[in-house]
């Protein structure tokens, strides 16, 4: 098990709130679309971030099982809004923060691995947030994500669920690359 600063666990558990808040804010913040990603921006206090949304009732983007057997995910499982994001924070000087949200609460200690093509990452988990370990990981993520056709992304949940995500990832280069710039001054 990797051990994180206190720094980053910190600085992380005070960005889950904000974080959440944007899923909420996202219809009144967006400003530009690229296909399957959103660009977003608030001015106060100054954040870019790119979104994908995705829909986890779609057995081709969304599957879940639990105890070993598949469940209809359009029947048997429950999910609030699962979303990829990667977030500008100019104030903290902290670029490309990749961060996900499950649509449920994680389990507790649990981590969720990210496949971009051949590169796997994983990520920390808090509540329903999970996050890169650090920002030079980020950095790798967001560089597999330029060149990658899709993300996956598995997890467990609190109540033993297991769920595999794809995202597609186009239009993701030019979103985040509007964001970057929309936050870079």
């Amino acid at each position: 098990m990797k051990h994180w600063s206190i720094g980053i666990l910190v600085t992380t558990i005070l960005f889950a709130a904000a974080s959440s808040s944007f899923a909420q804010e996202a219809s009144t913040n967006a400003v530009a679309t690229y296909t399957d990603w959103t660009v977003y921006v608030e001015t106060d206090p100054v954040q870019c971030w790119v979104a994908s949304v995705l829909d986890t009732t779609d057995p081709s983007k969304s599957q879940a099982t639990r105890d070993g057997q598949q469940l209809d995910v359009r029947r048997e499982v429950r999910r609030d809004t699962t979303q990829l994001v990667v977030s500008y924070w100019p104030q903290l000087d902290r670029r490309g923060e990749v961060s996900f949200t499950g649509g449920y609460v994680f389990a507790p200690g649990s981590t969720v691995t990210l496949q971009i093509g051949e590169a796997t990452f994983e990520m920390f988990t808090v509540d329903e947030m999970a996050w890169a370990a650090s920002a030079q990981e980020d950095q790798q993520i967001v560089t597999a994500m330029k060149r990658g056709a899709d993300a996956v992304l598995t997890a467990r949940s609190a109540r033993g669920t297991q769920t595999k995500d794809t995202f597609s990832l186009i239009g993701f280069t030019a979103a985040v690359e509007d964001a970057d710039a929309r936050c870079s001054g």
